[in-house]
């Protein structure tokens, strides 16, 4: 990813925690000679690898899961981690030669994907993340109130994989290139929207 120095994020606990706060990824490996991407949710577990690992899981139907298959080292990936984003007009900057642009943040974690051949790892996996996702449910579904056999066919409907972590990357691109005060007529415009996303990016350029 193209980060210029005034919109990199470099501290690791920053970027794992936008990780776990927007974790509906884009895995991007090559299969038959192509890009291919799936769009899925990762849990990341901090305890494996020198930086961590990704663990998610794809249906069996789709095919980048076997790209890795067989291969003890897996396979070359890109996980896409996407936040708050949202156009910014140069009219709000209320200054002549200035132009239109998009502020947004995302971290990109790269790394190896290799597939979880344990059914029992893969039960765990699926556990921990139903868990994860139904914690704010008022009545939460629980995996091991299921039947079995439905249990059962549930993992046989899907594949597990991990990726370990080699480099994140984050990108915050919030109007830090441009003068104290146009960025304060950015962010009163933003506040005043009533989408969240523009919400939430005048919130991150106060922060930065």
């Amino acid at each position: 990813m193209y980060v210029p120095v005034p919109f990199a994020v470099n501290e690791p606990a920053r970027l794992t925690q936008f990780m776990a706060d927007h974790s509906f990824a884009m895995v991007v490996t090559e299969y038959e000679g192509v890009p291919f991407a799936s769009h899925v949710p990762l849990l990341y577990q901090p305890a494996e690898g020198s930086r961590g690992v990704l663990v998610g899981h794809l249906a069996r139907a789709n095919p980048q899961w076997r790209a890795a298959e067989g291969l003890a080292d897996g396979i070359p990936a890109l996980a896409i981690f996407h936040g708050p984003h949202t156009y910014i007009s140069p009219t709000w900057y209320a200054e002549p030669n200035t132009v239109p642009t998009w502020n947004y943040t995302a971290v990109h974690a790269t790394g190896r994907l290799k597939l979880i051949a344990d059914q029992s790892r893969l039960l765990e996996l699926i556990r921990q993340t139903v868990n994860v996702y139904e914690a704010p449910q008022p009545q939460p579904w629980r995996l091991e109130d299921q039947d079995a056999t439905f249990i059962e066919k549930l993992l046989g409907g899907i594949v597990g994989f991990e990726i370990t972590i080699d480099e994140l990357q984050g990108k915050w691109k919030l109007n830090q290139n441009q003068t104290v005060a146009r960025r304060e007529r950015v962010i009163e415009v933003l506040q005043s929207s009533s989408r969240y996303d523009d919400q939430q990016v005048a919130a991150l350029m106060r922060e930065v």
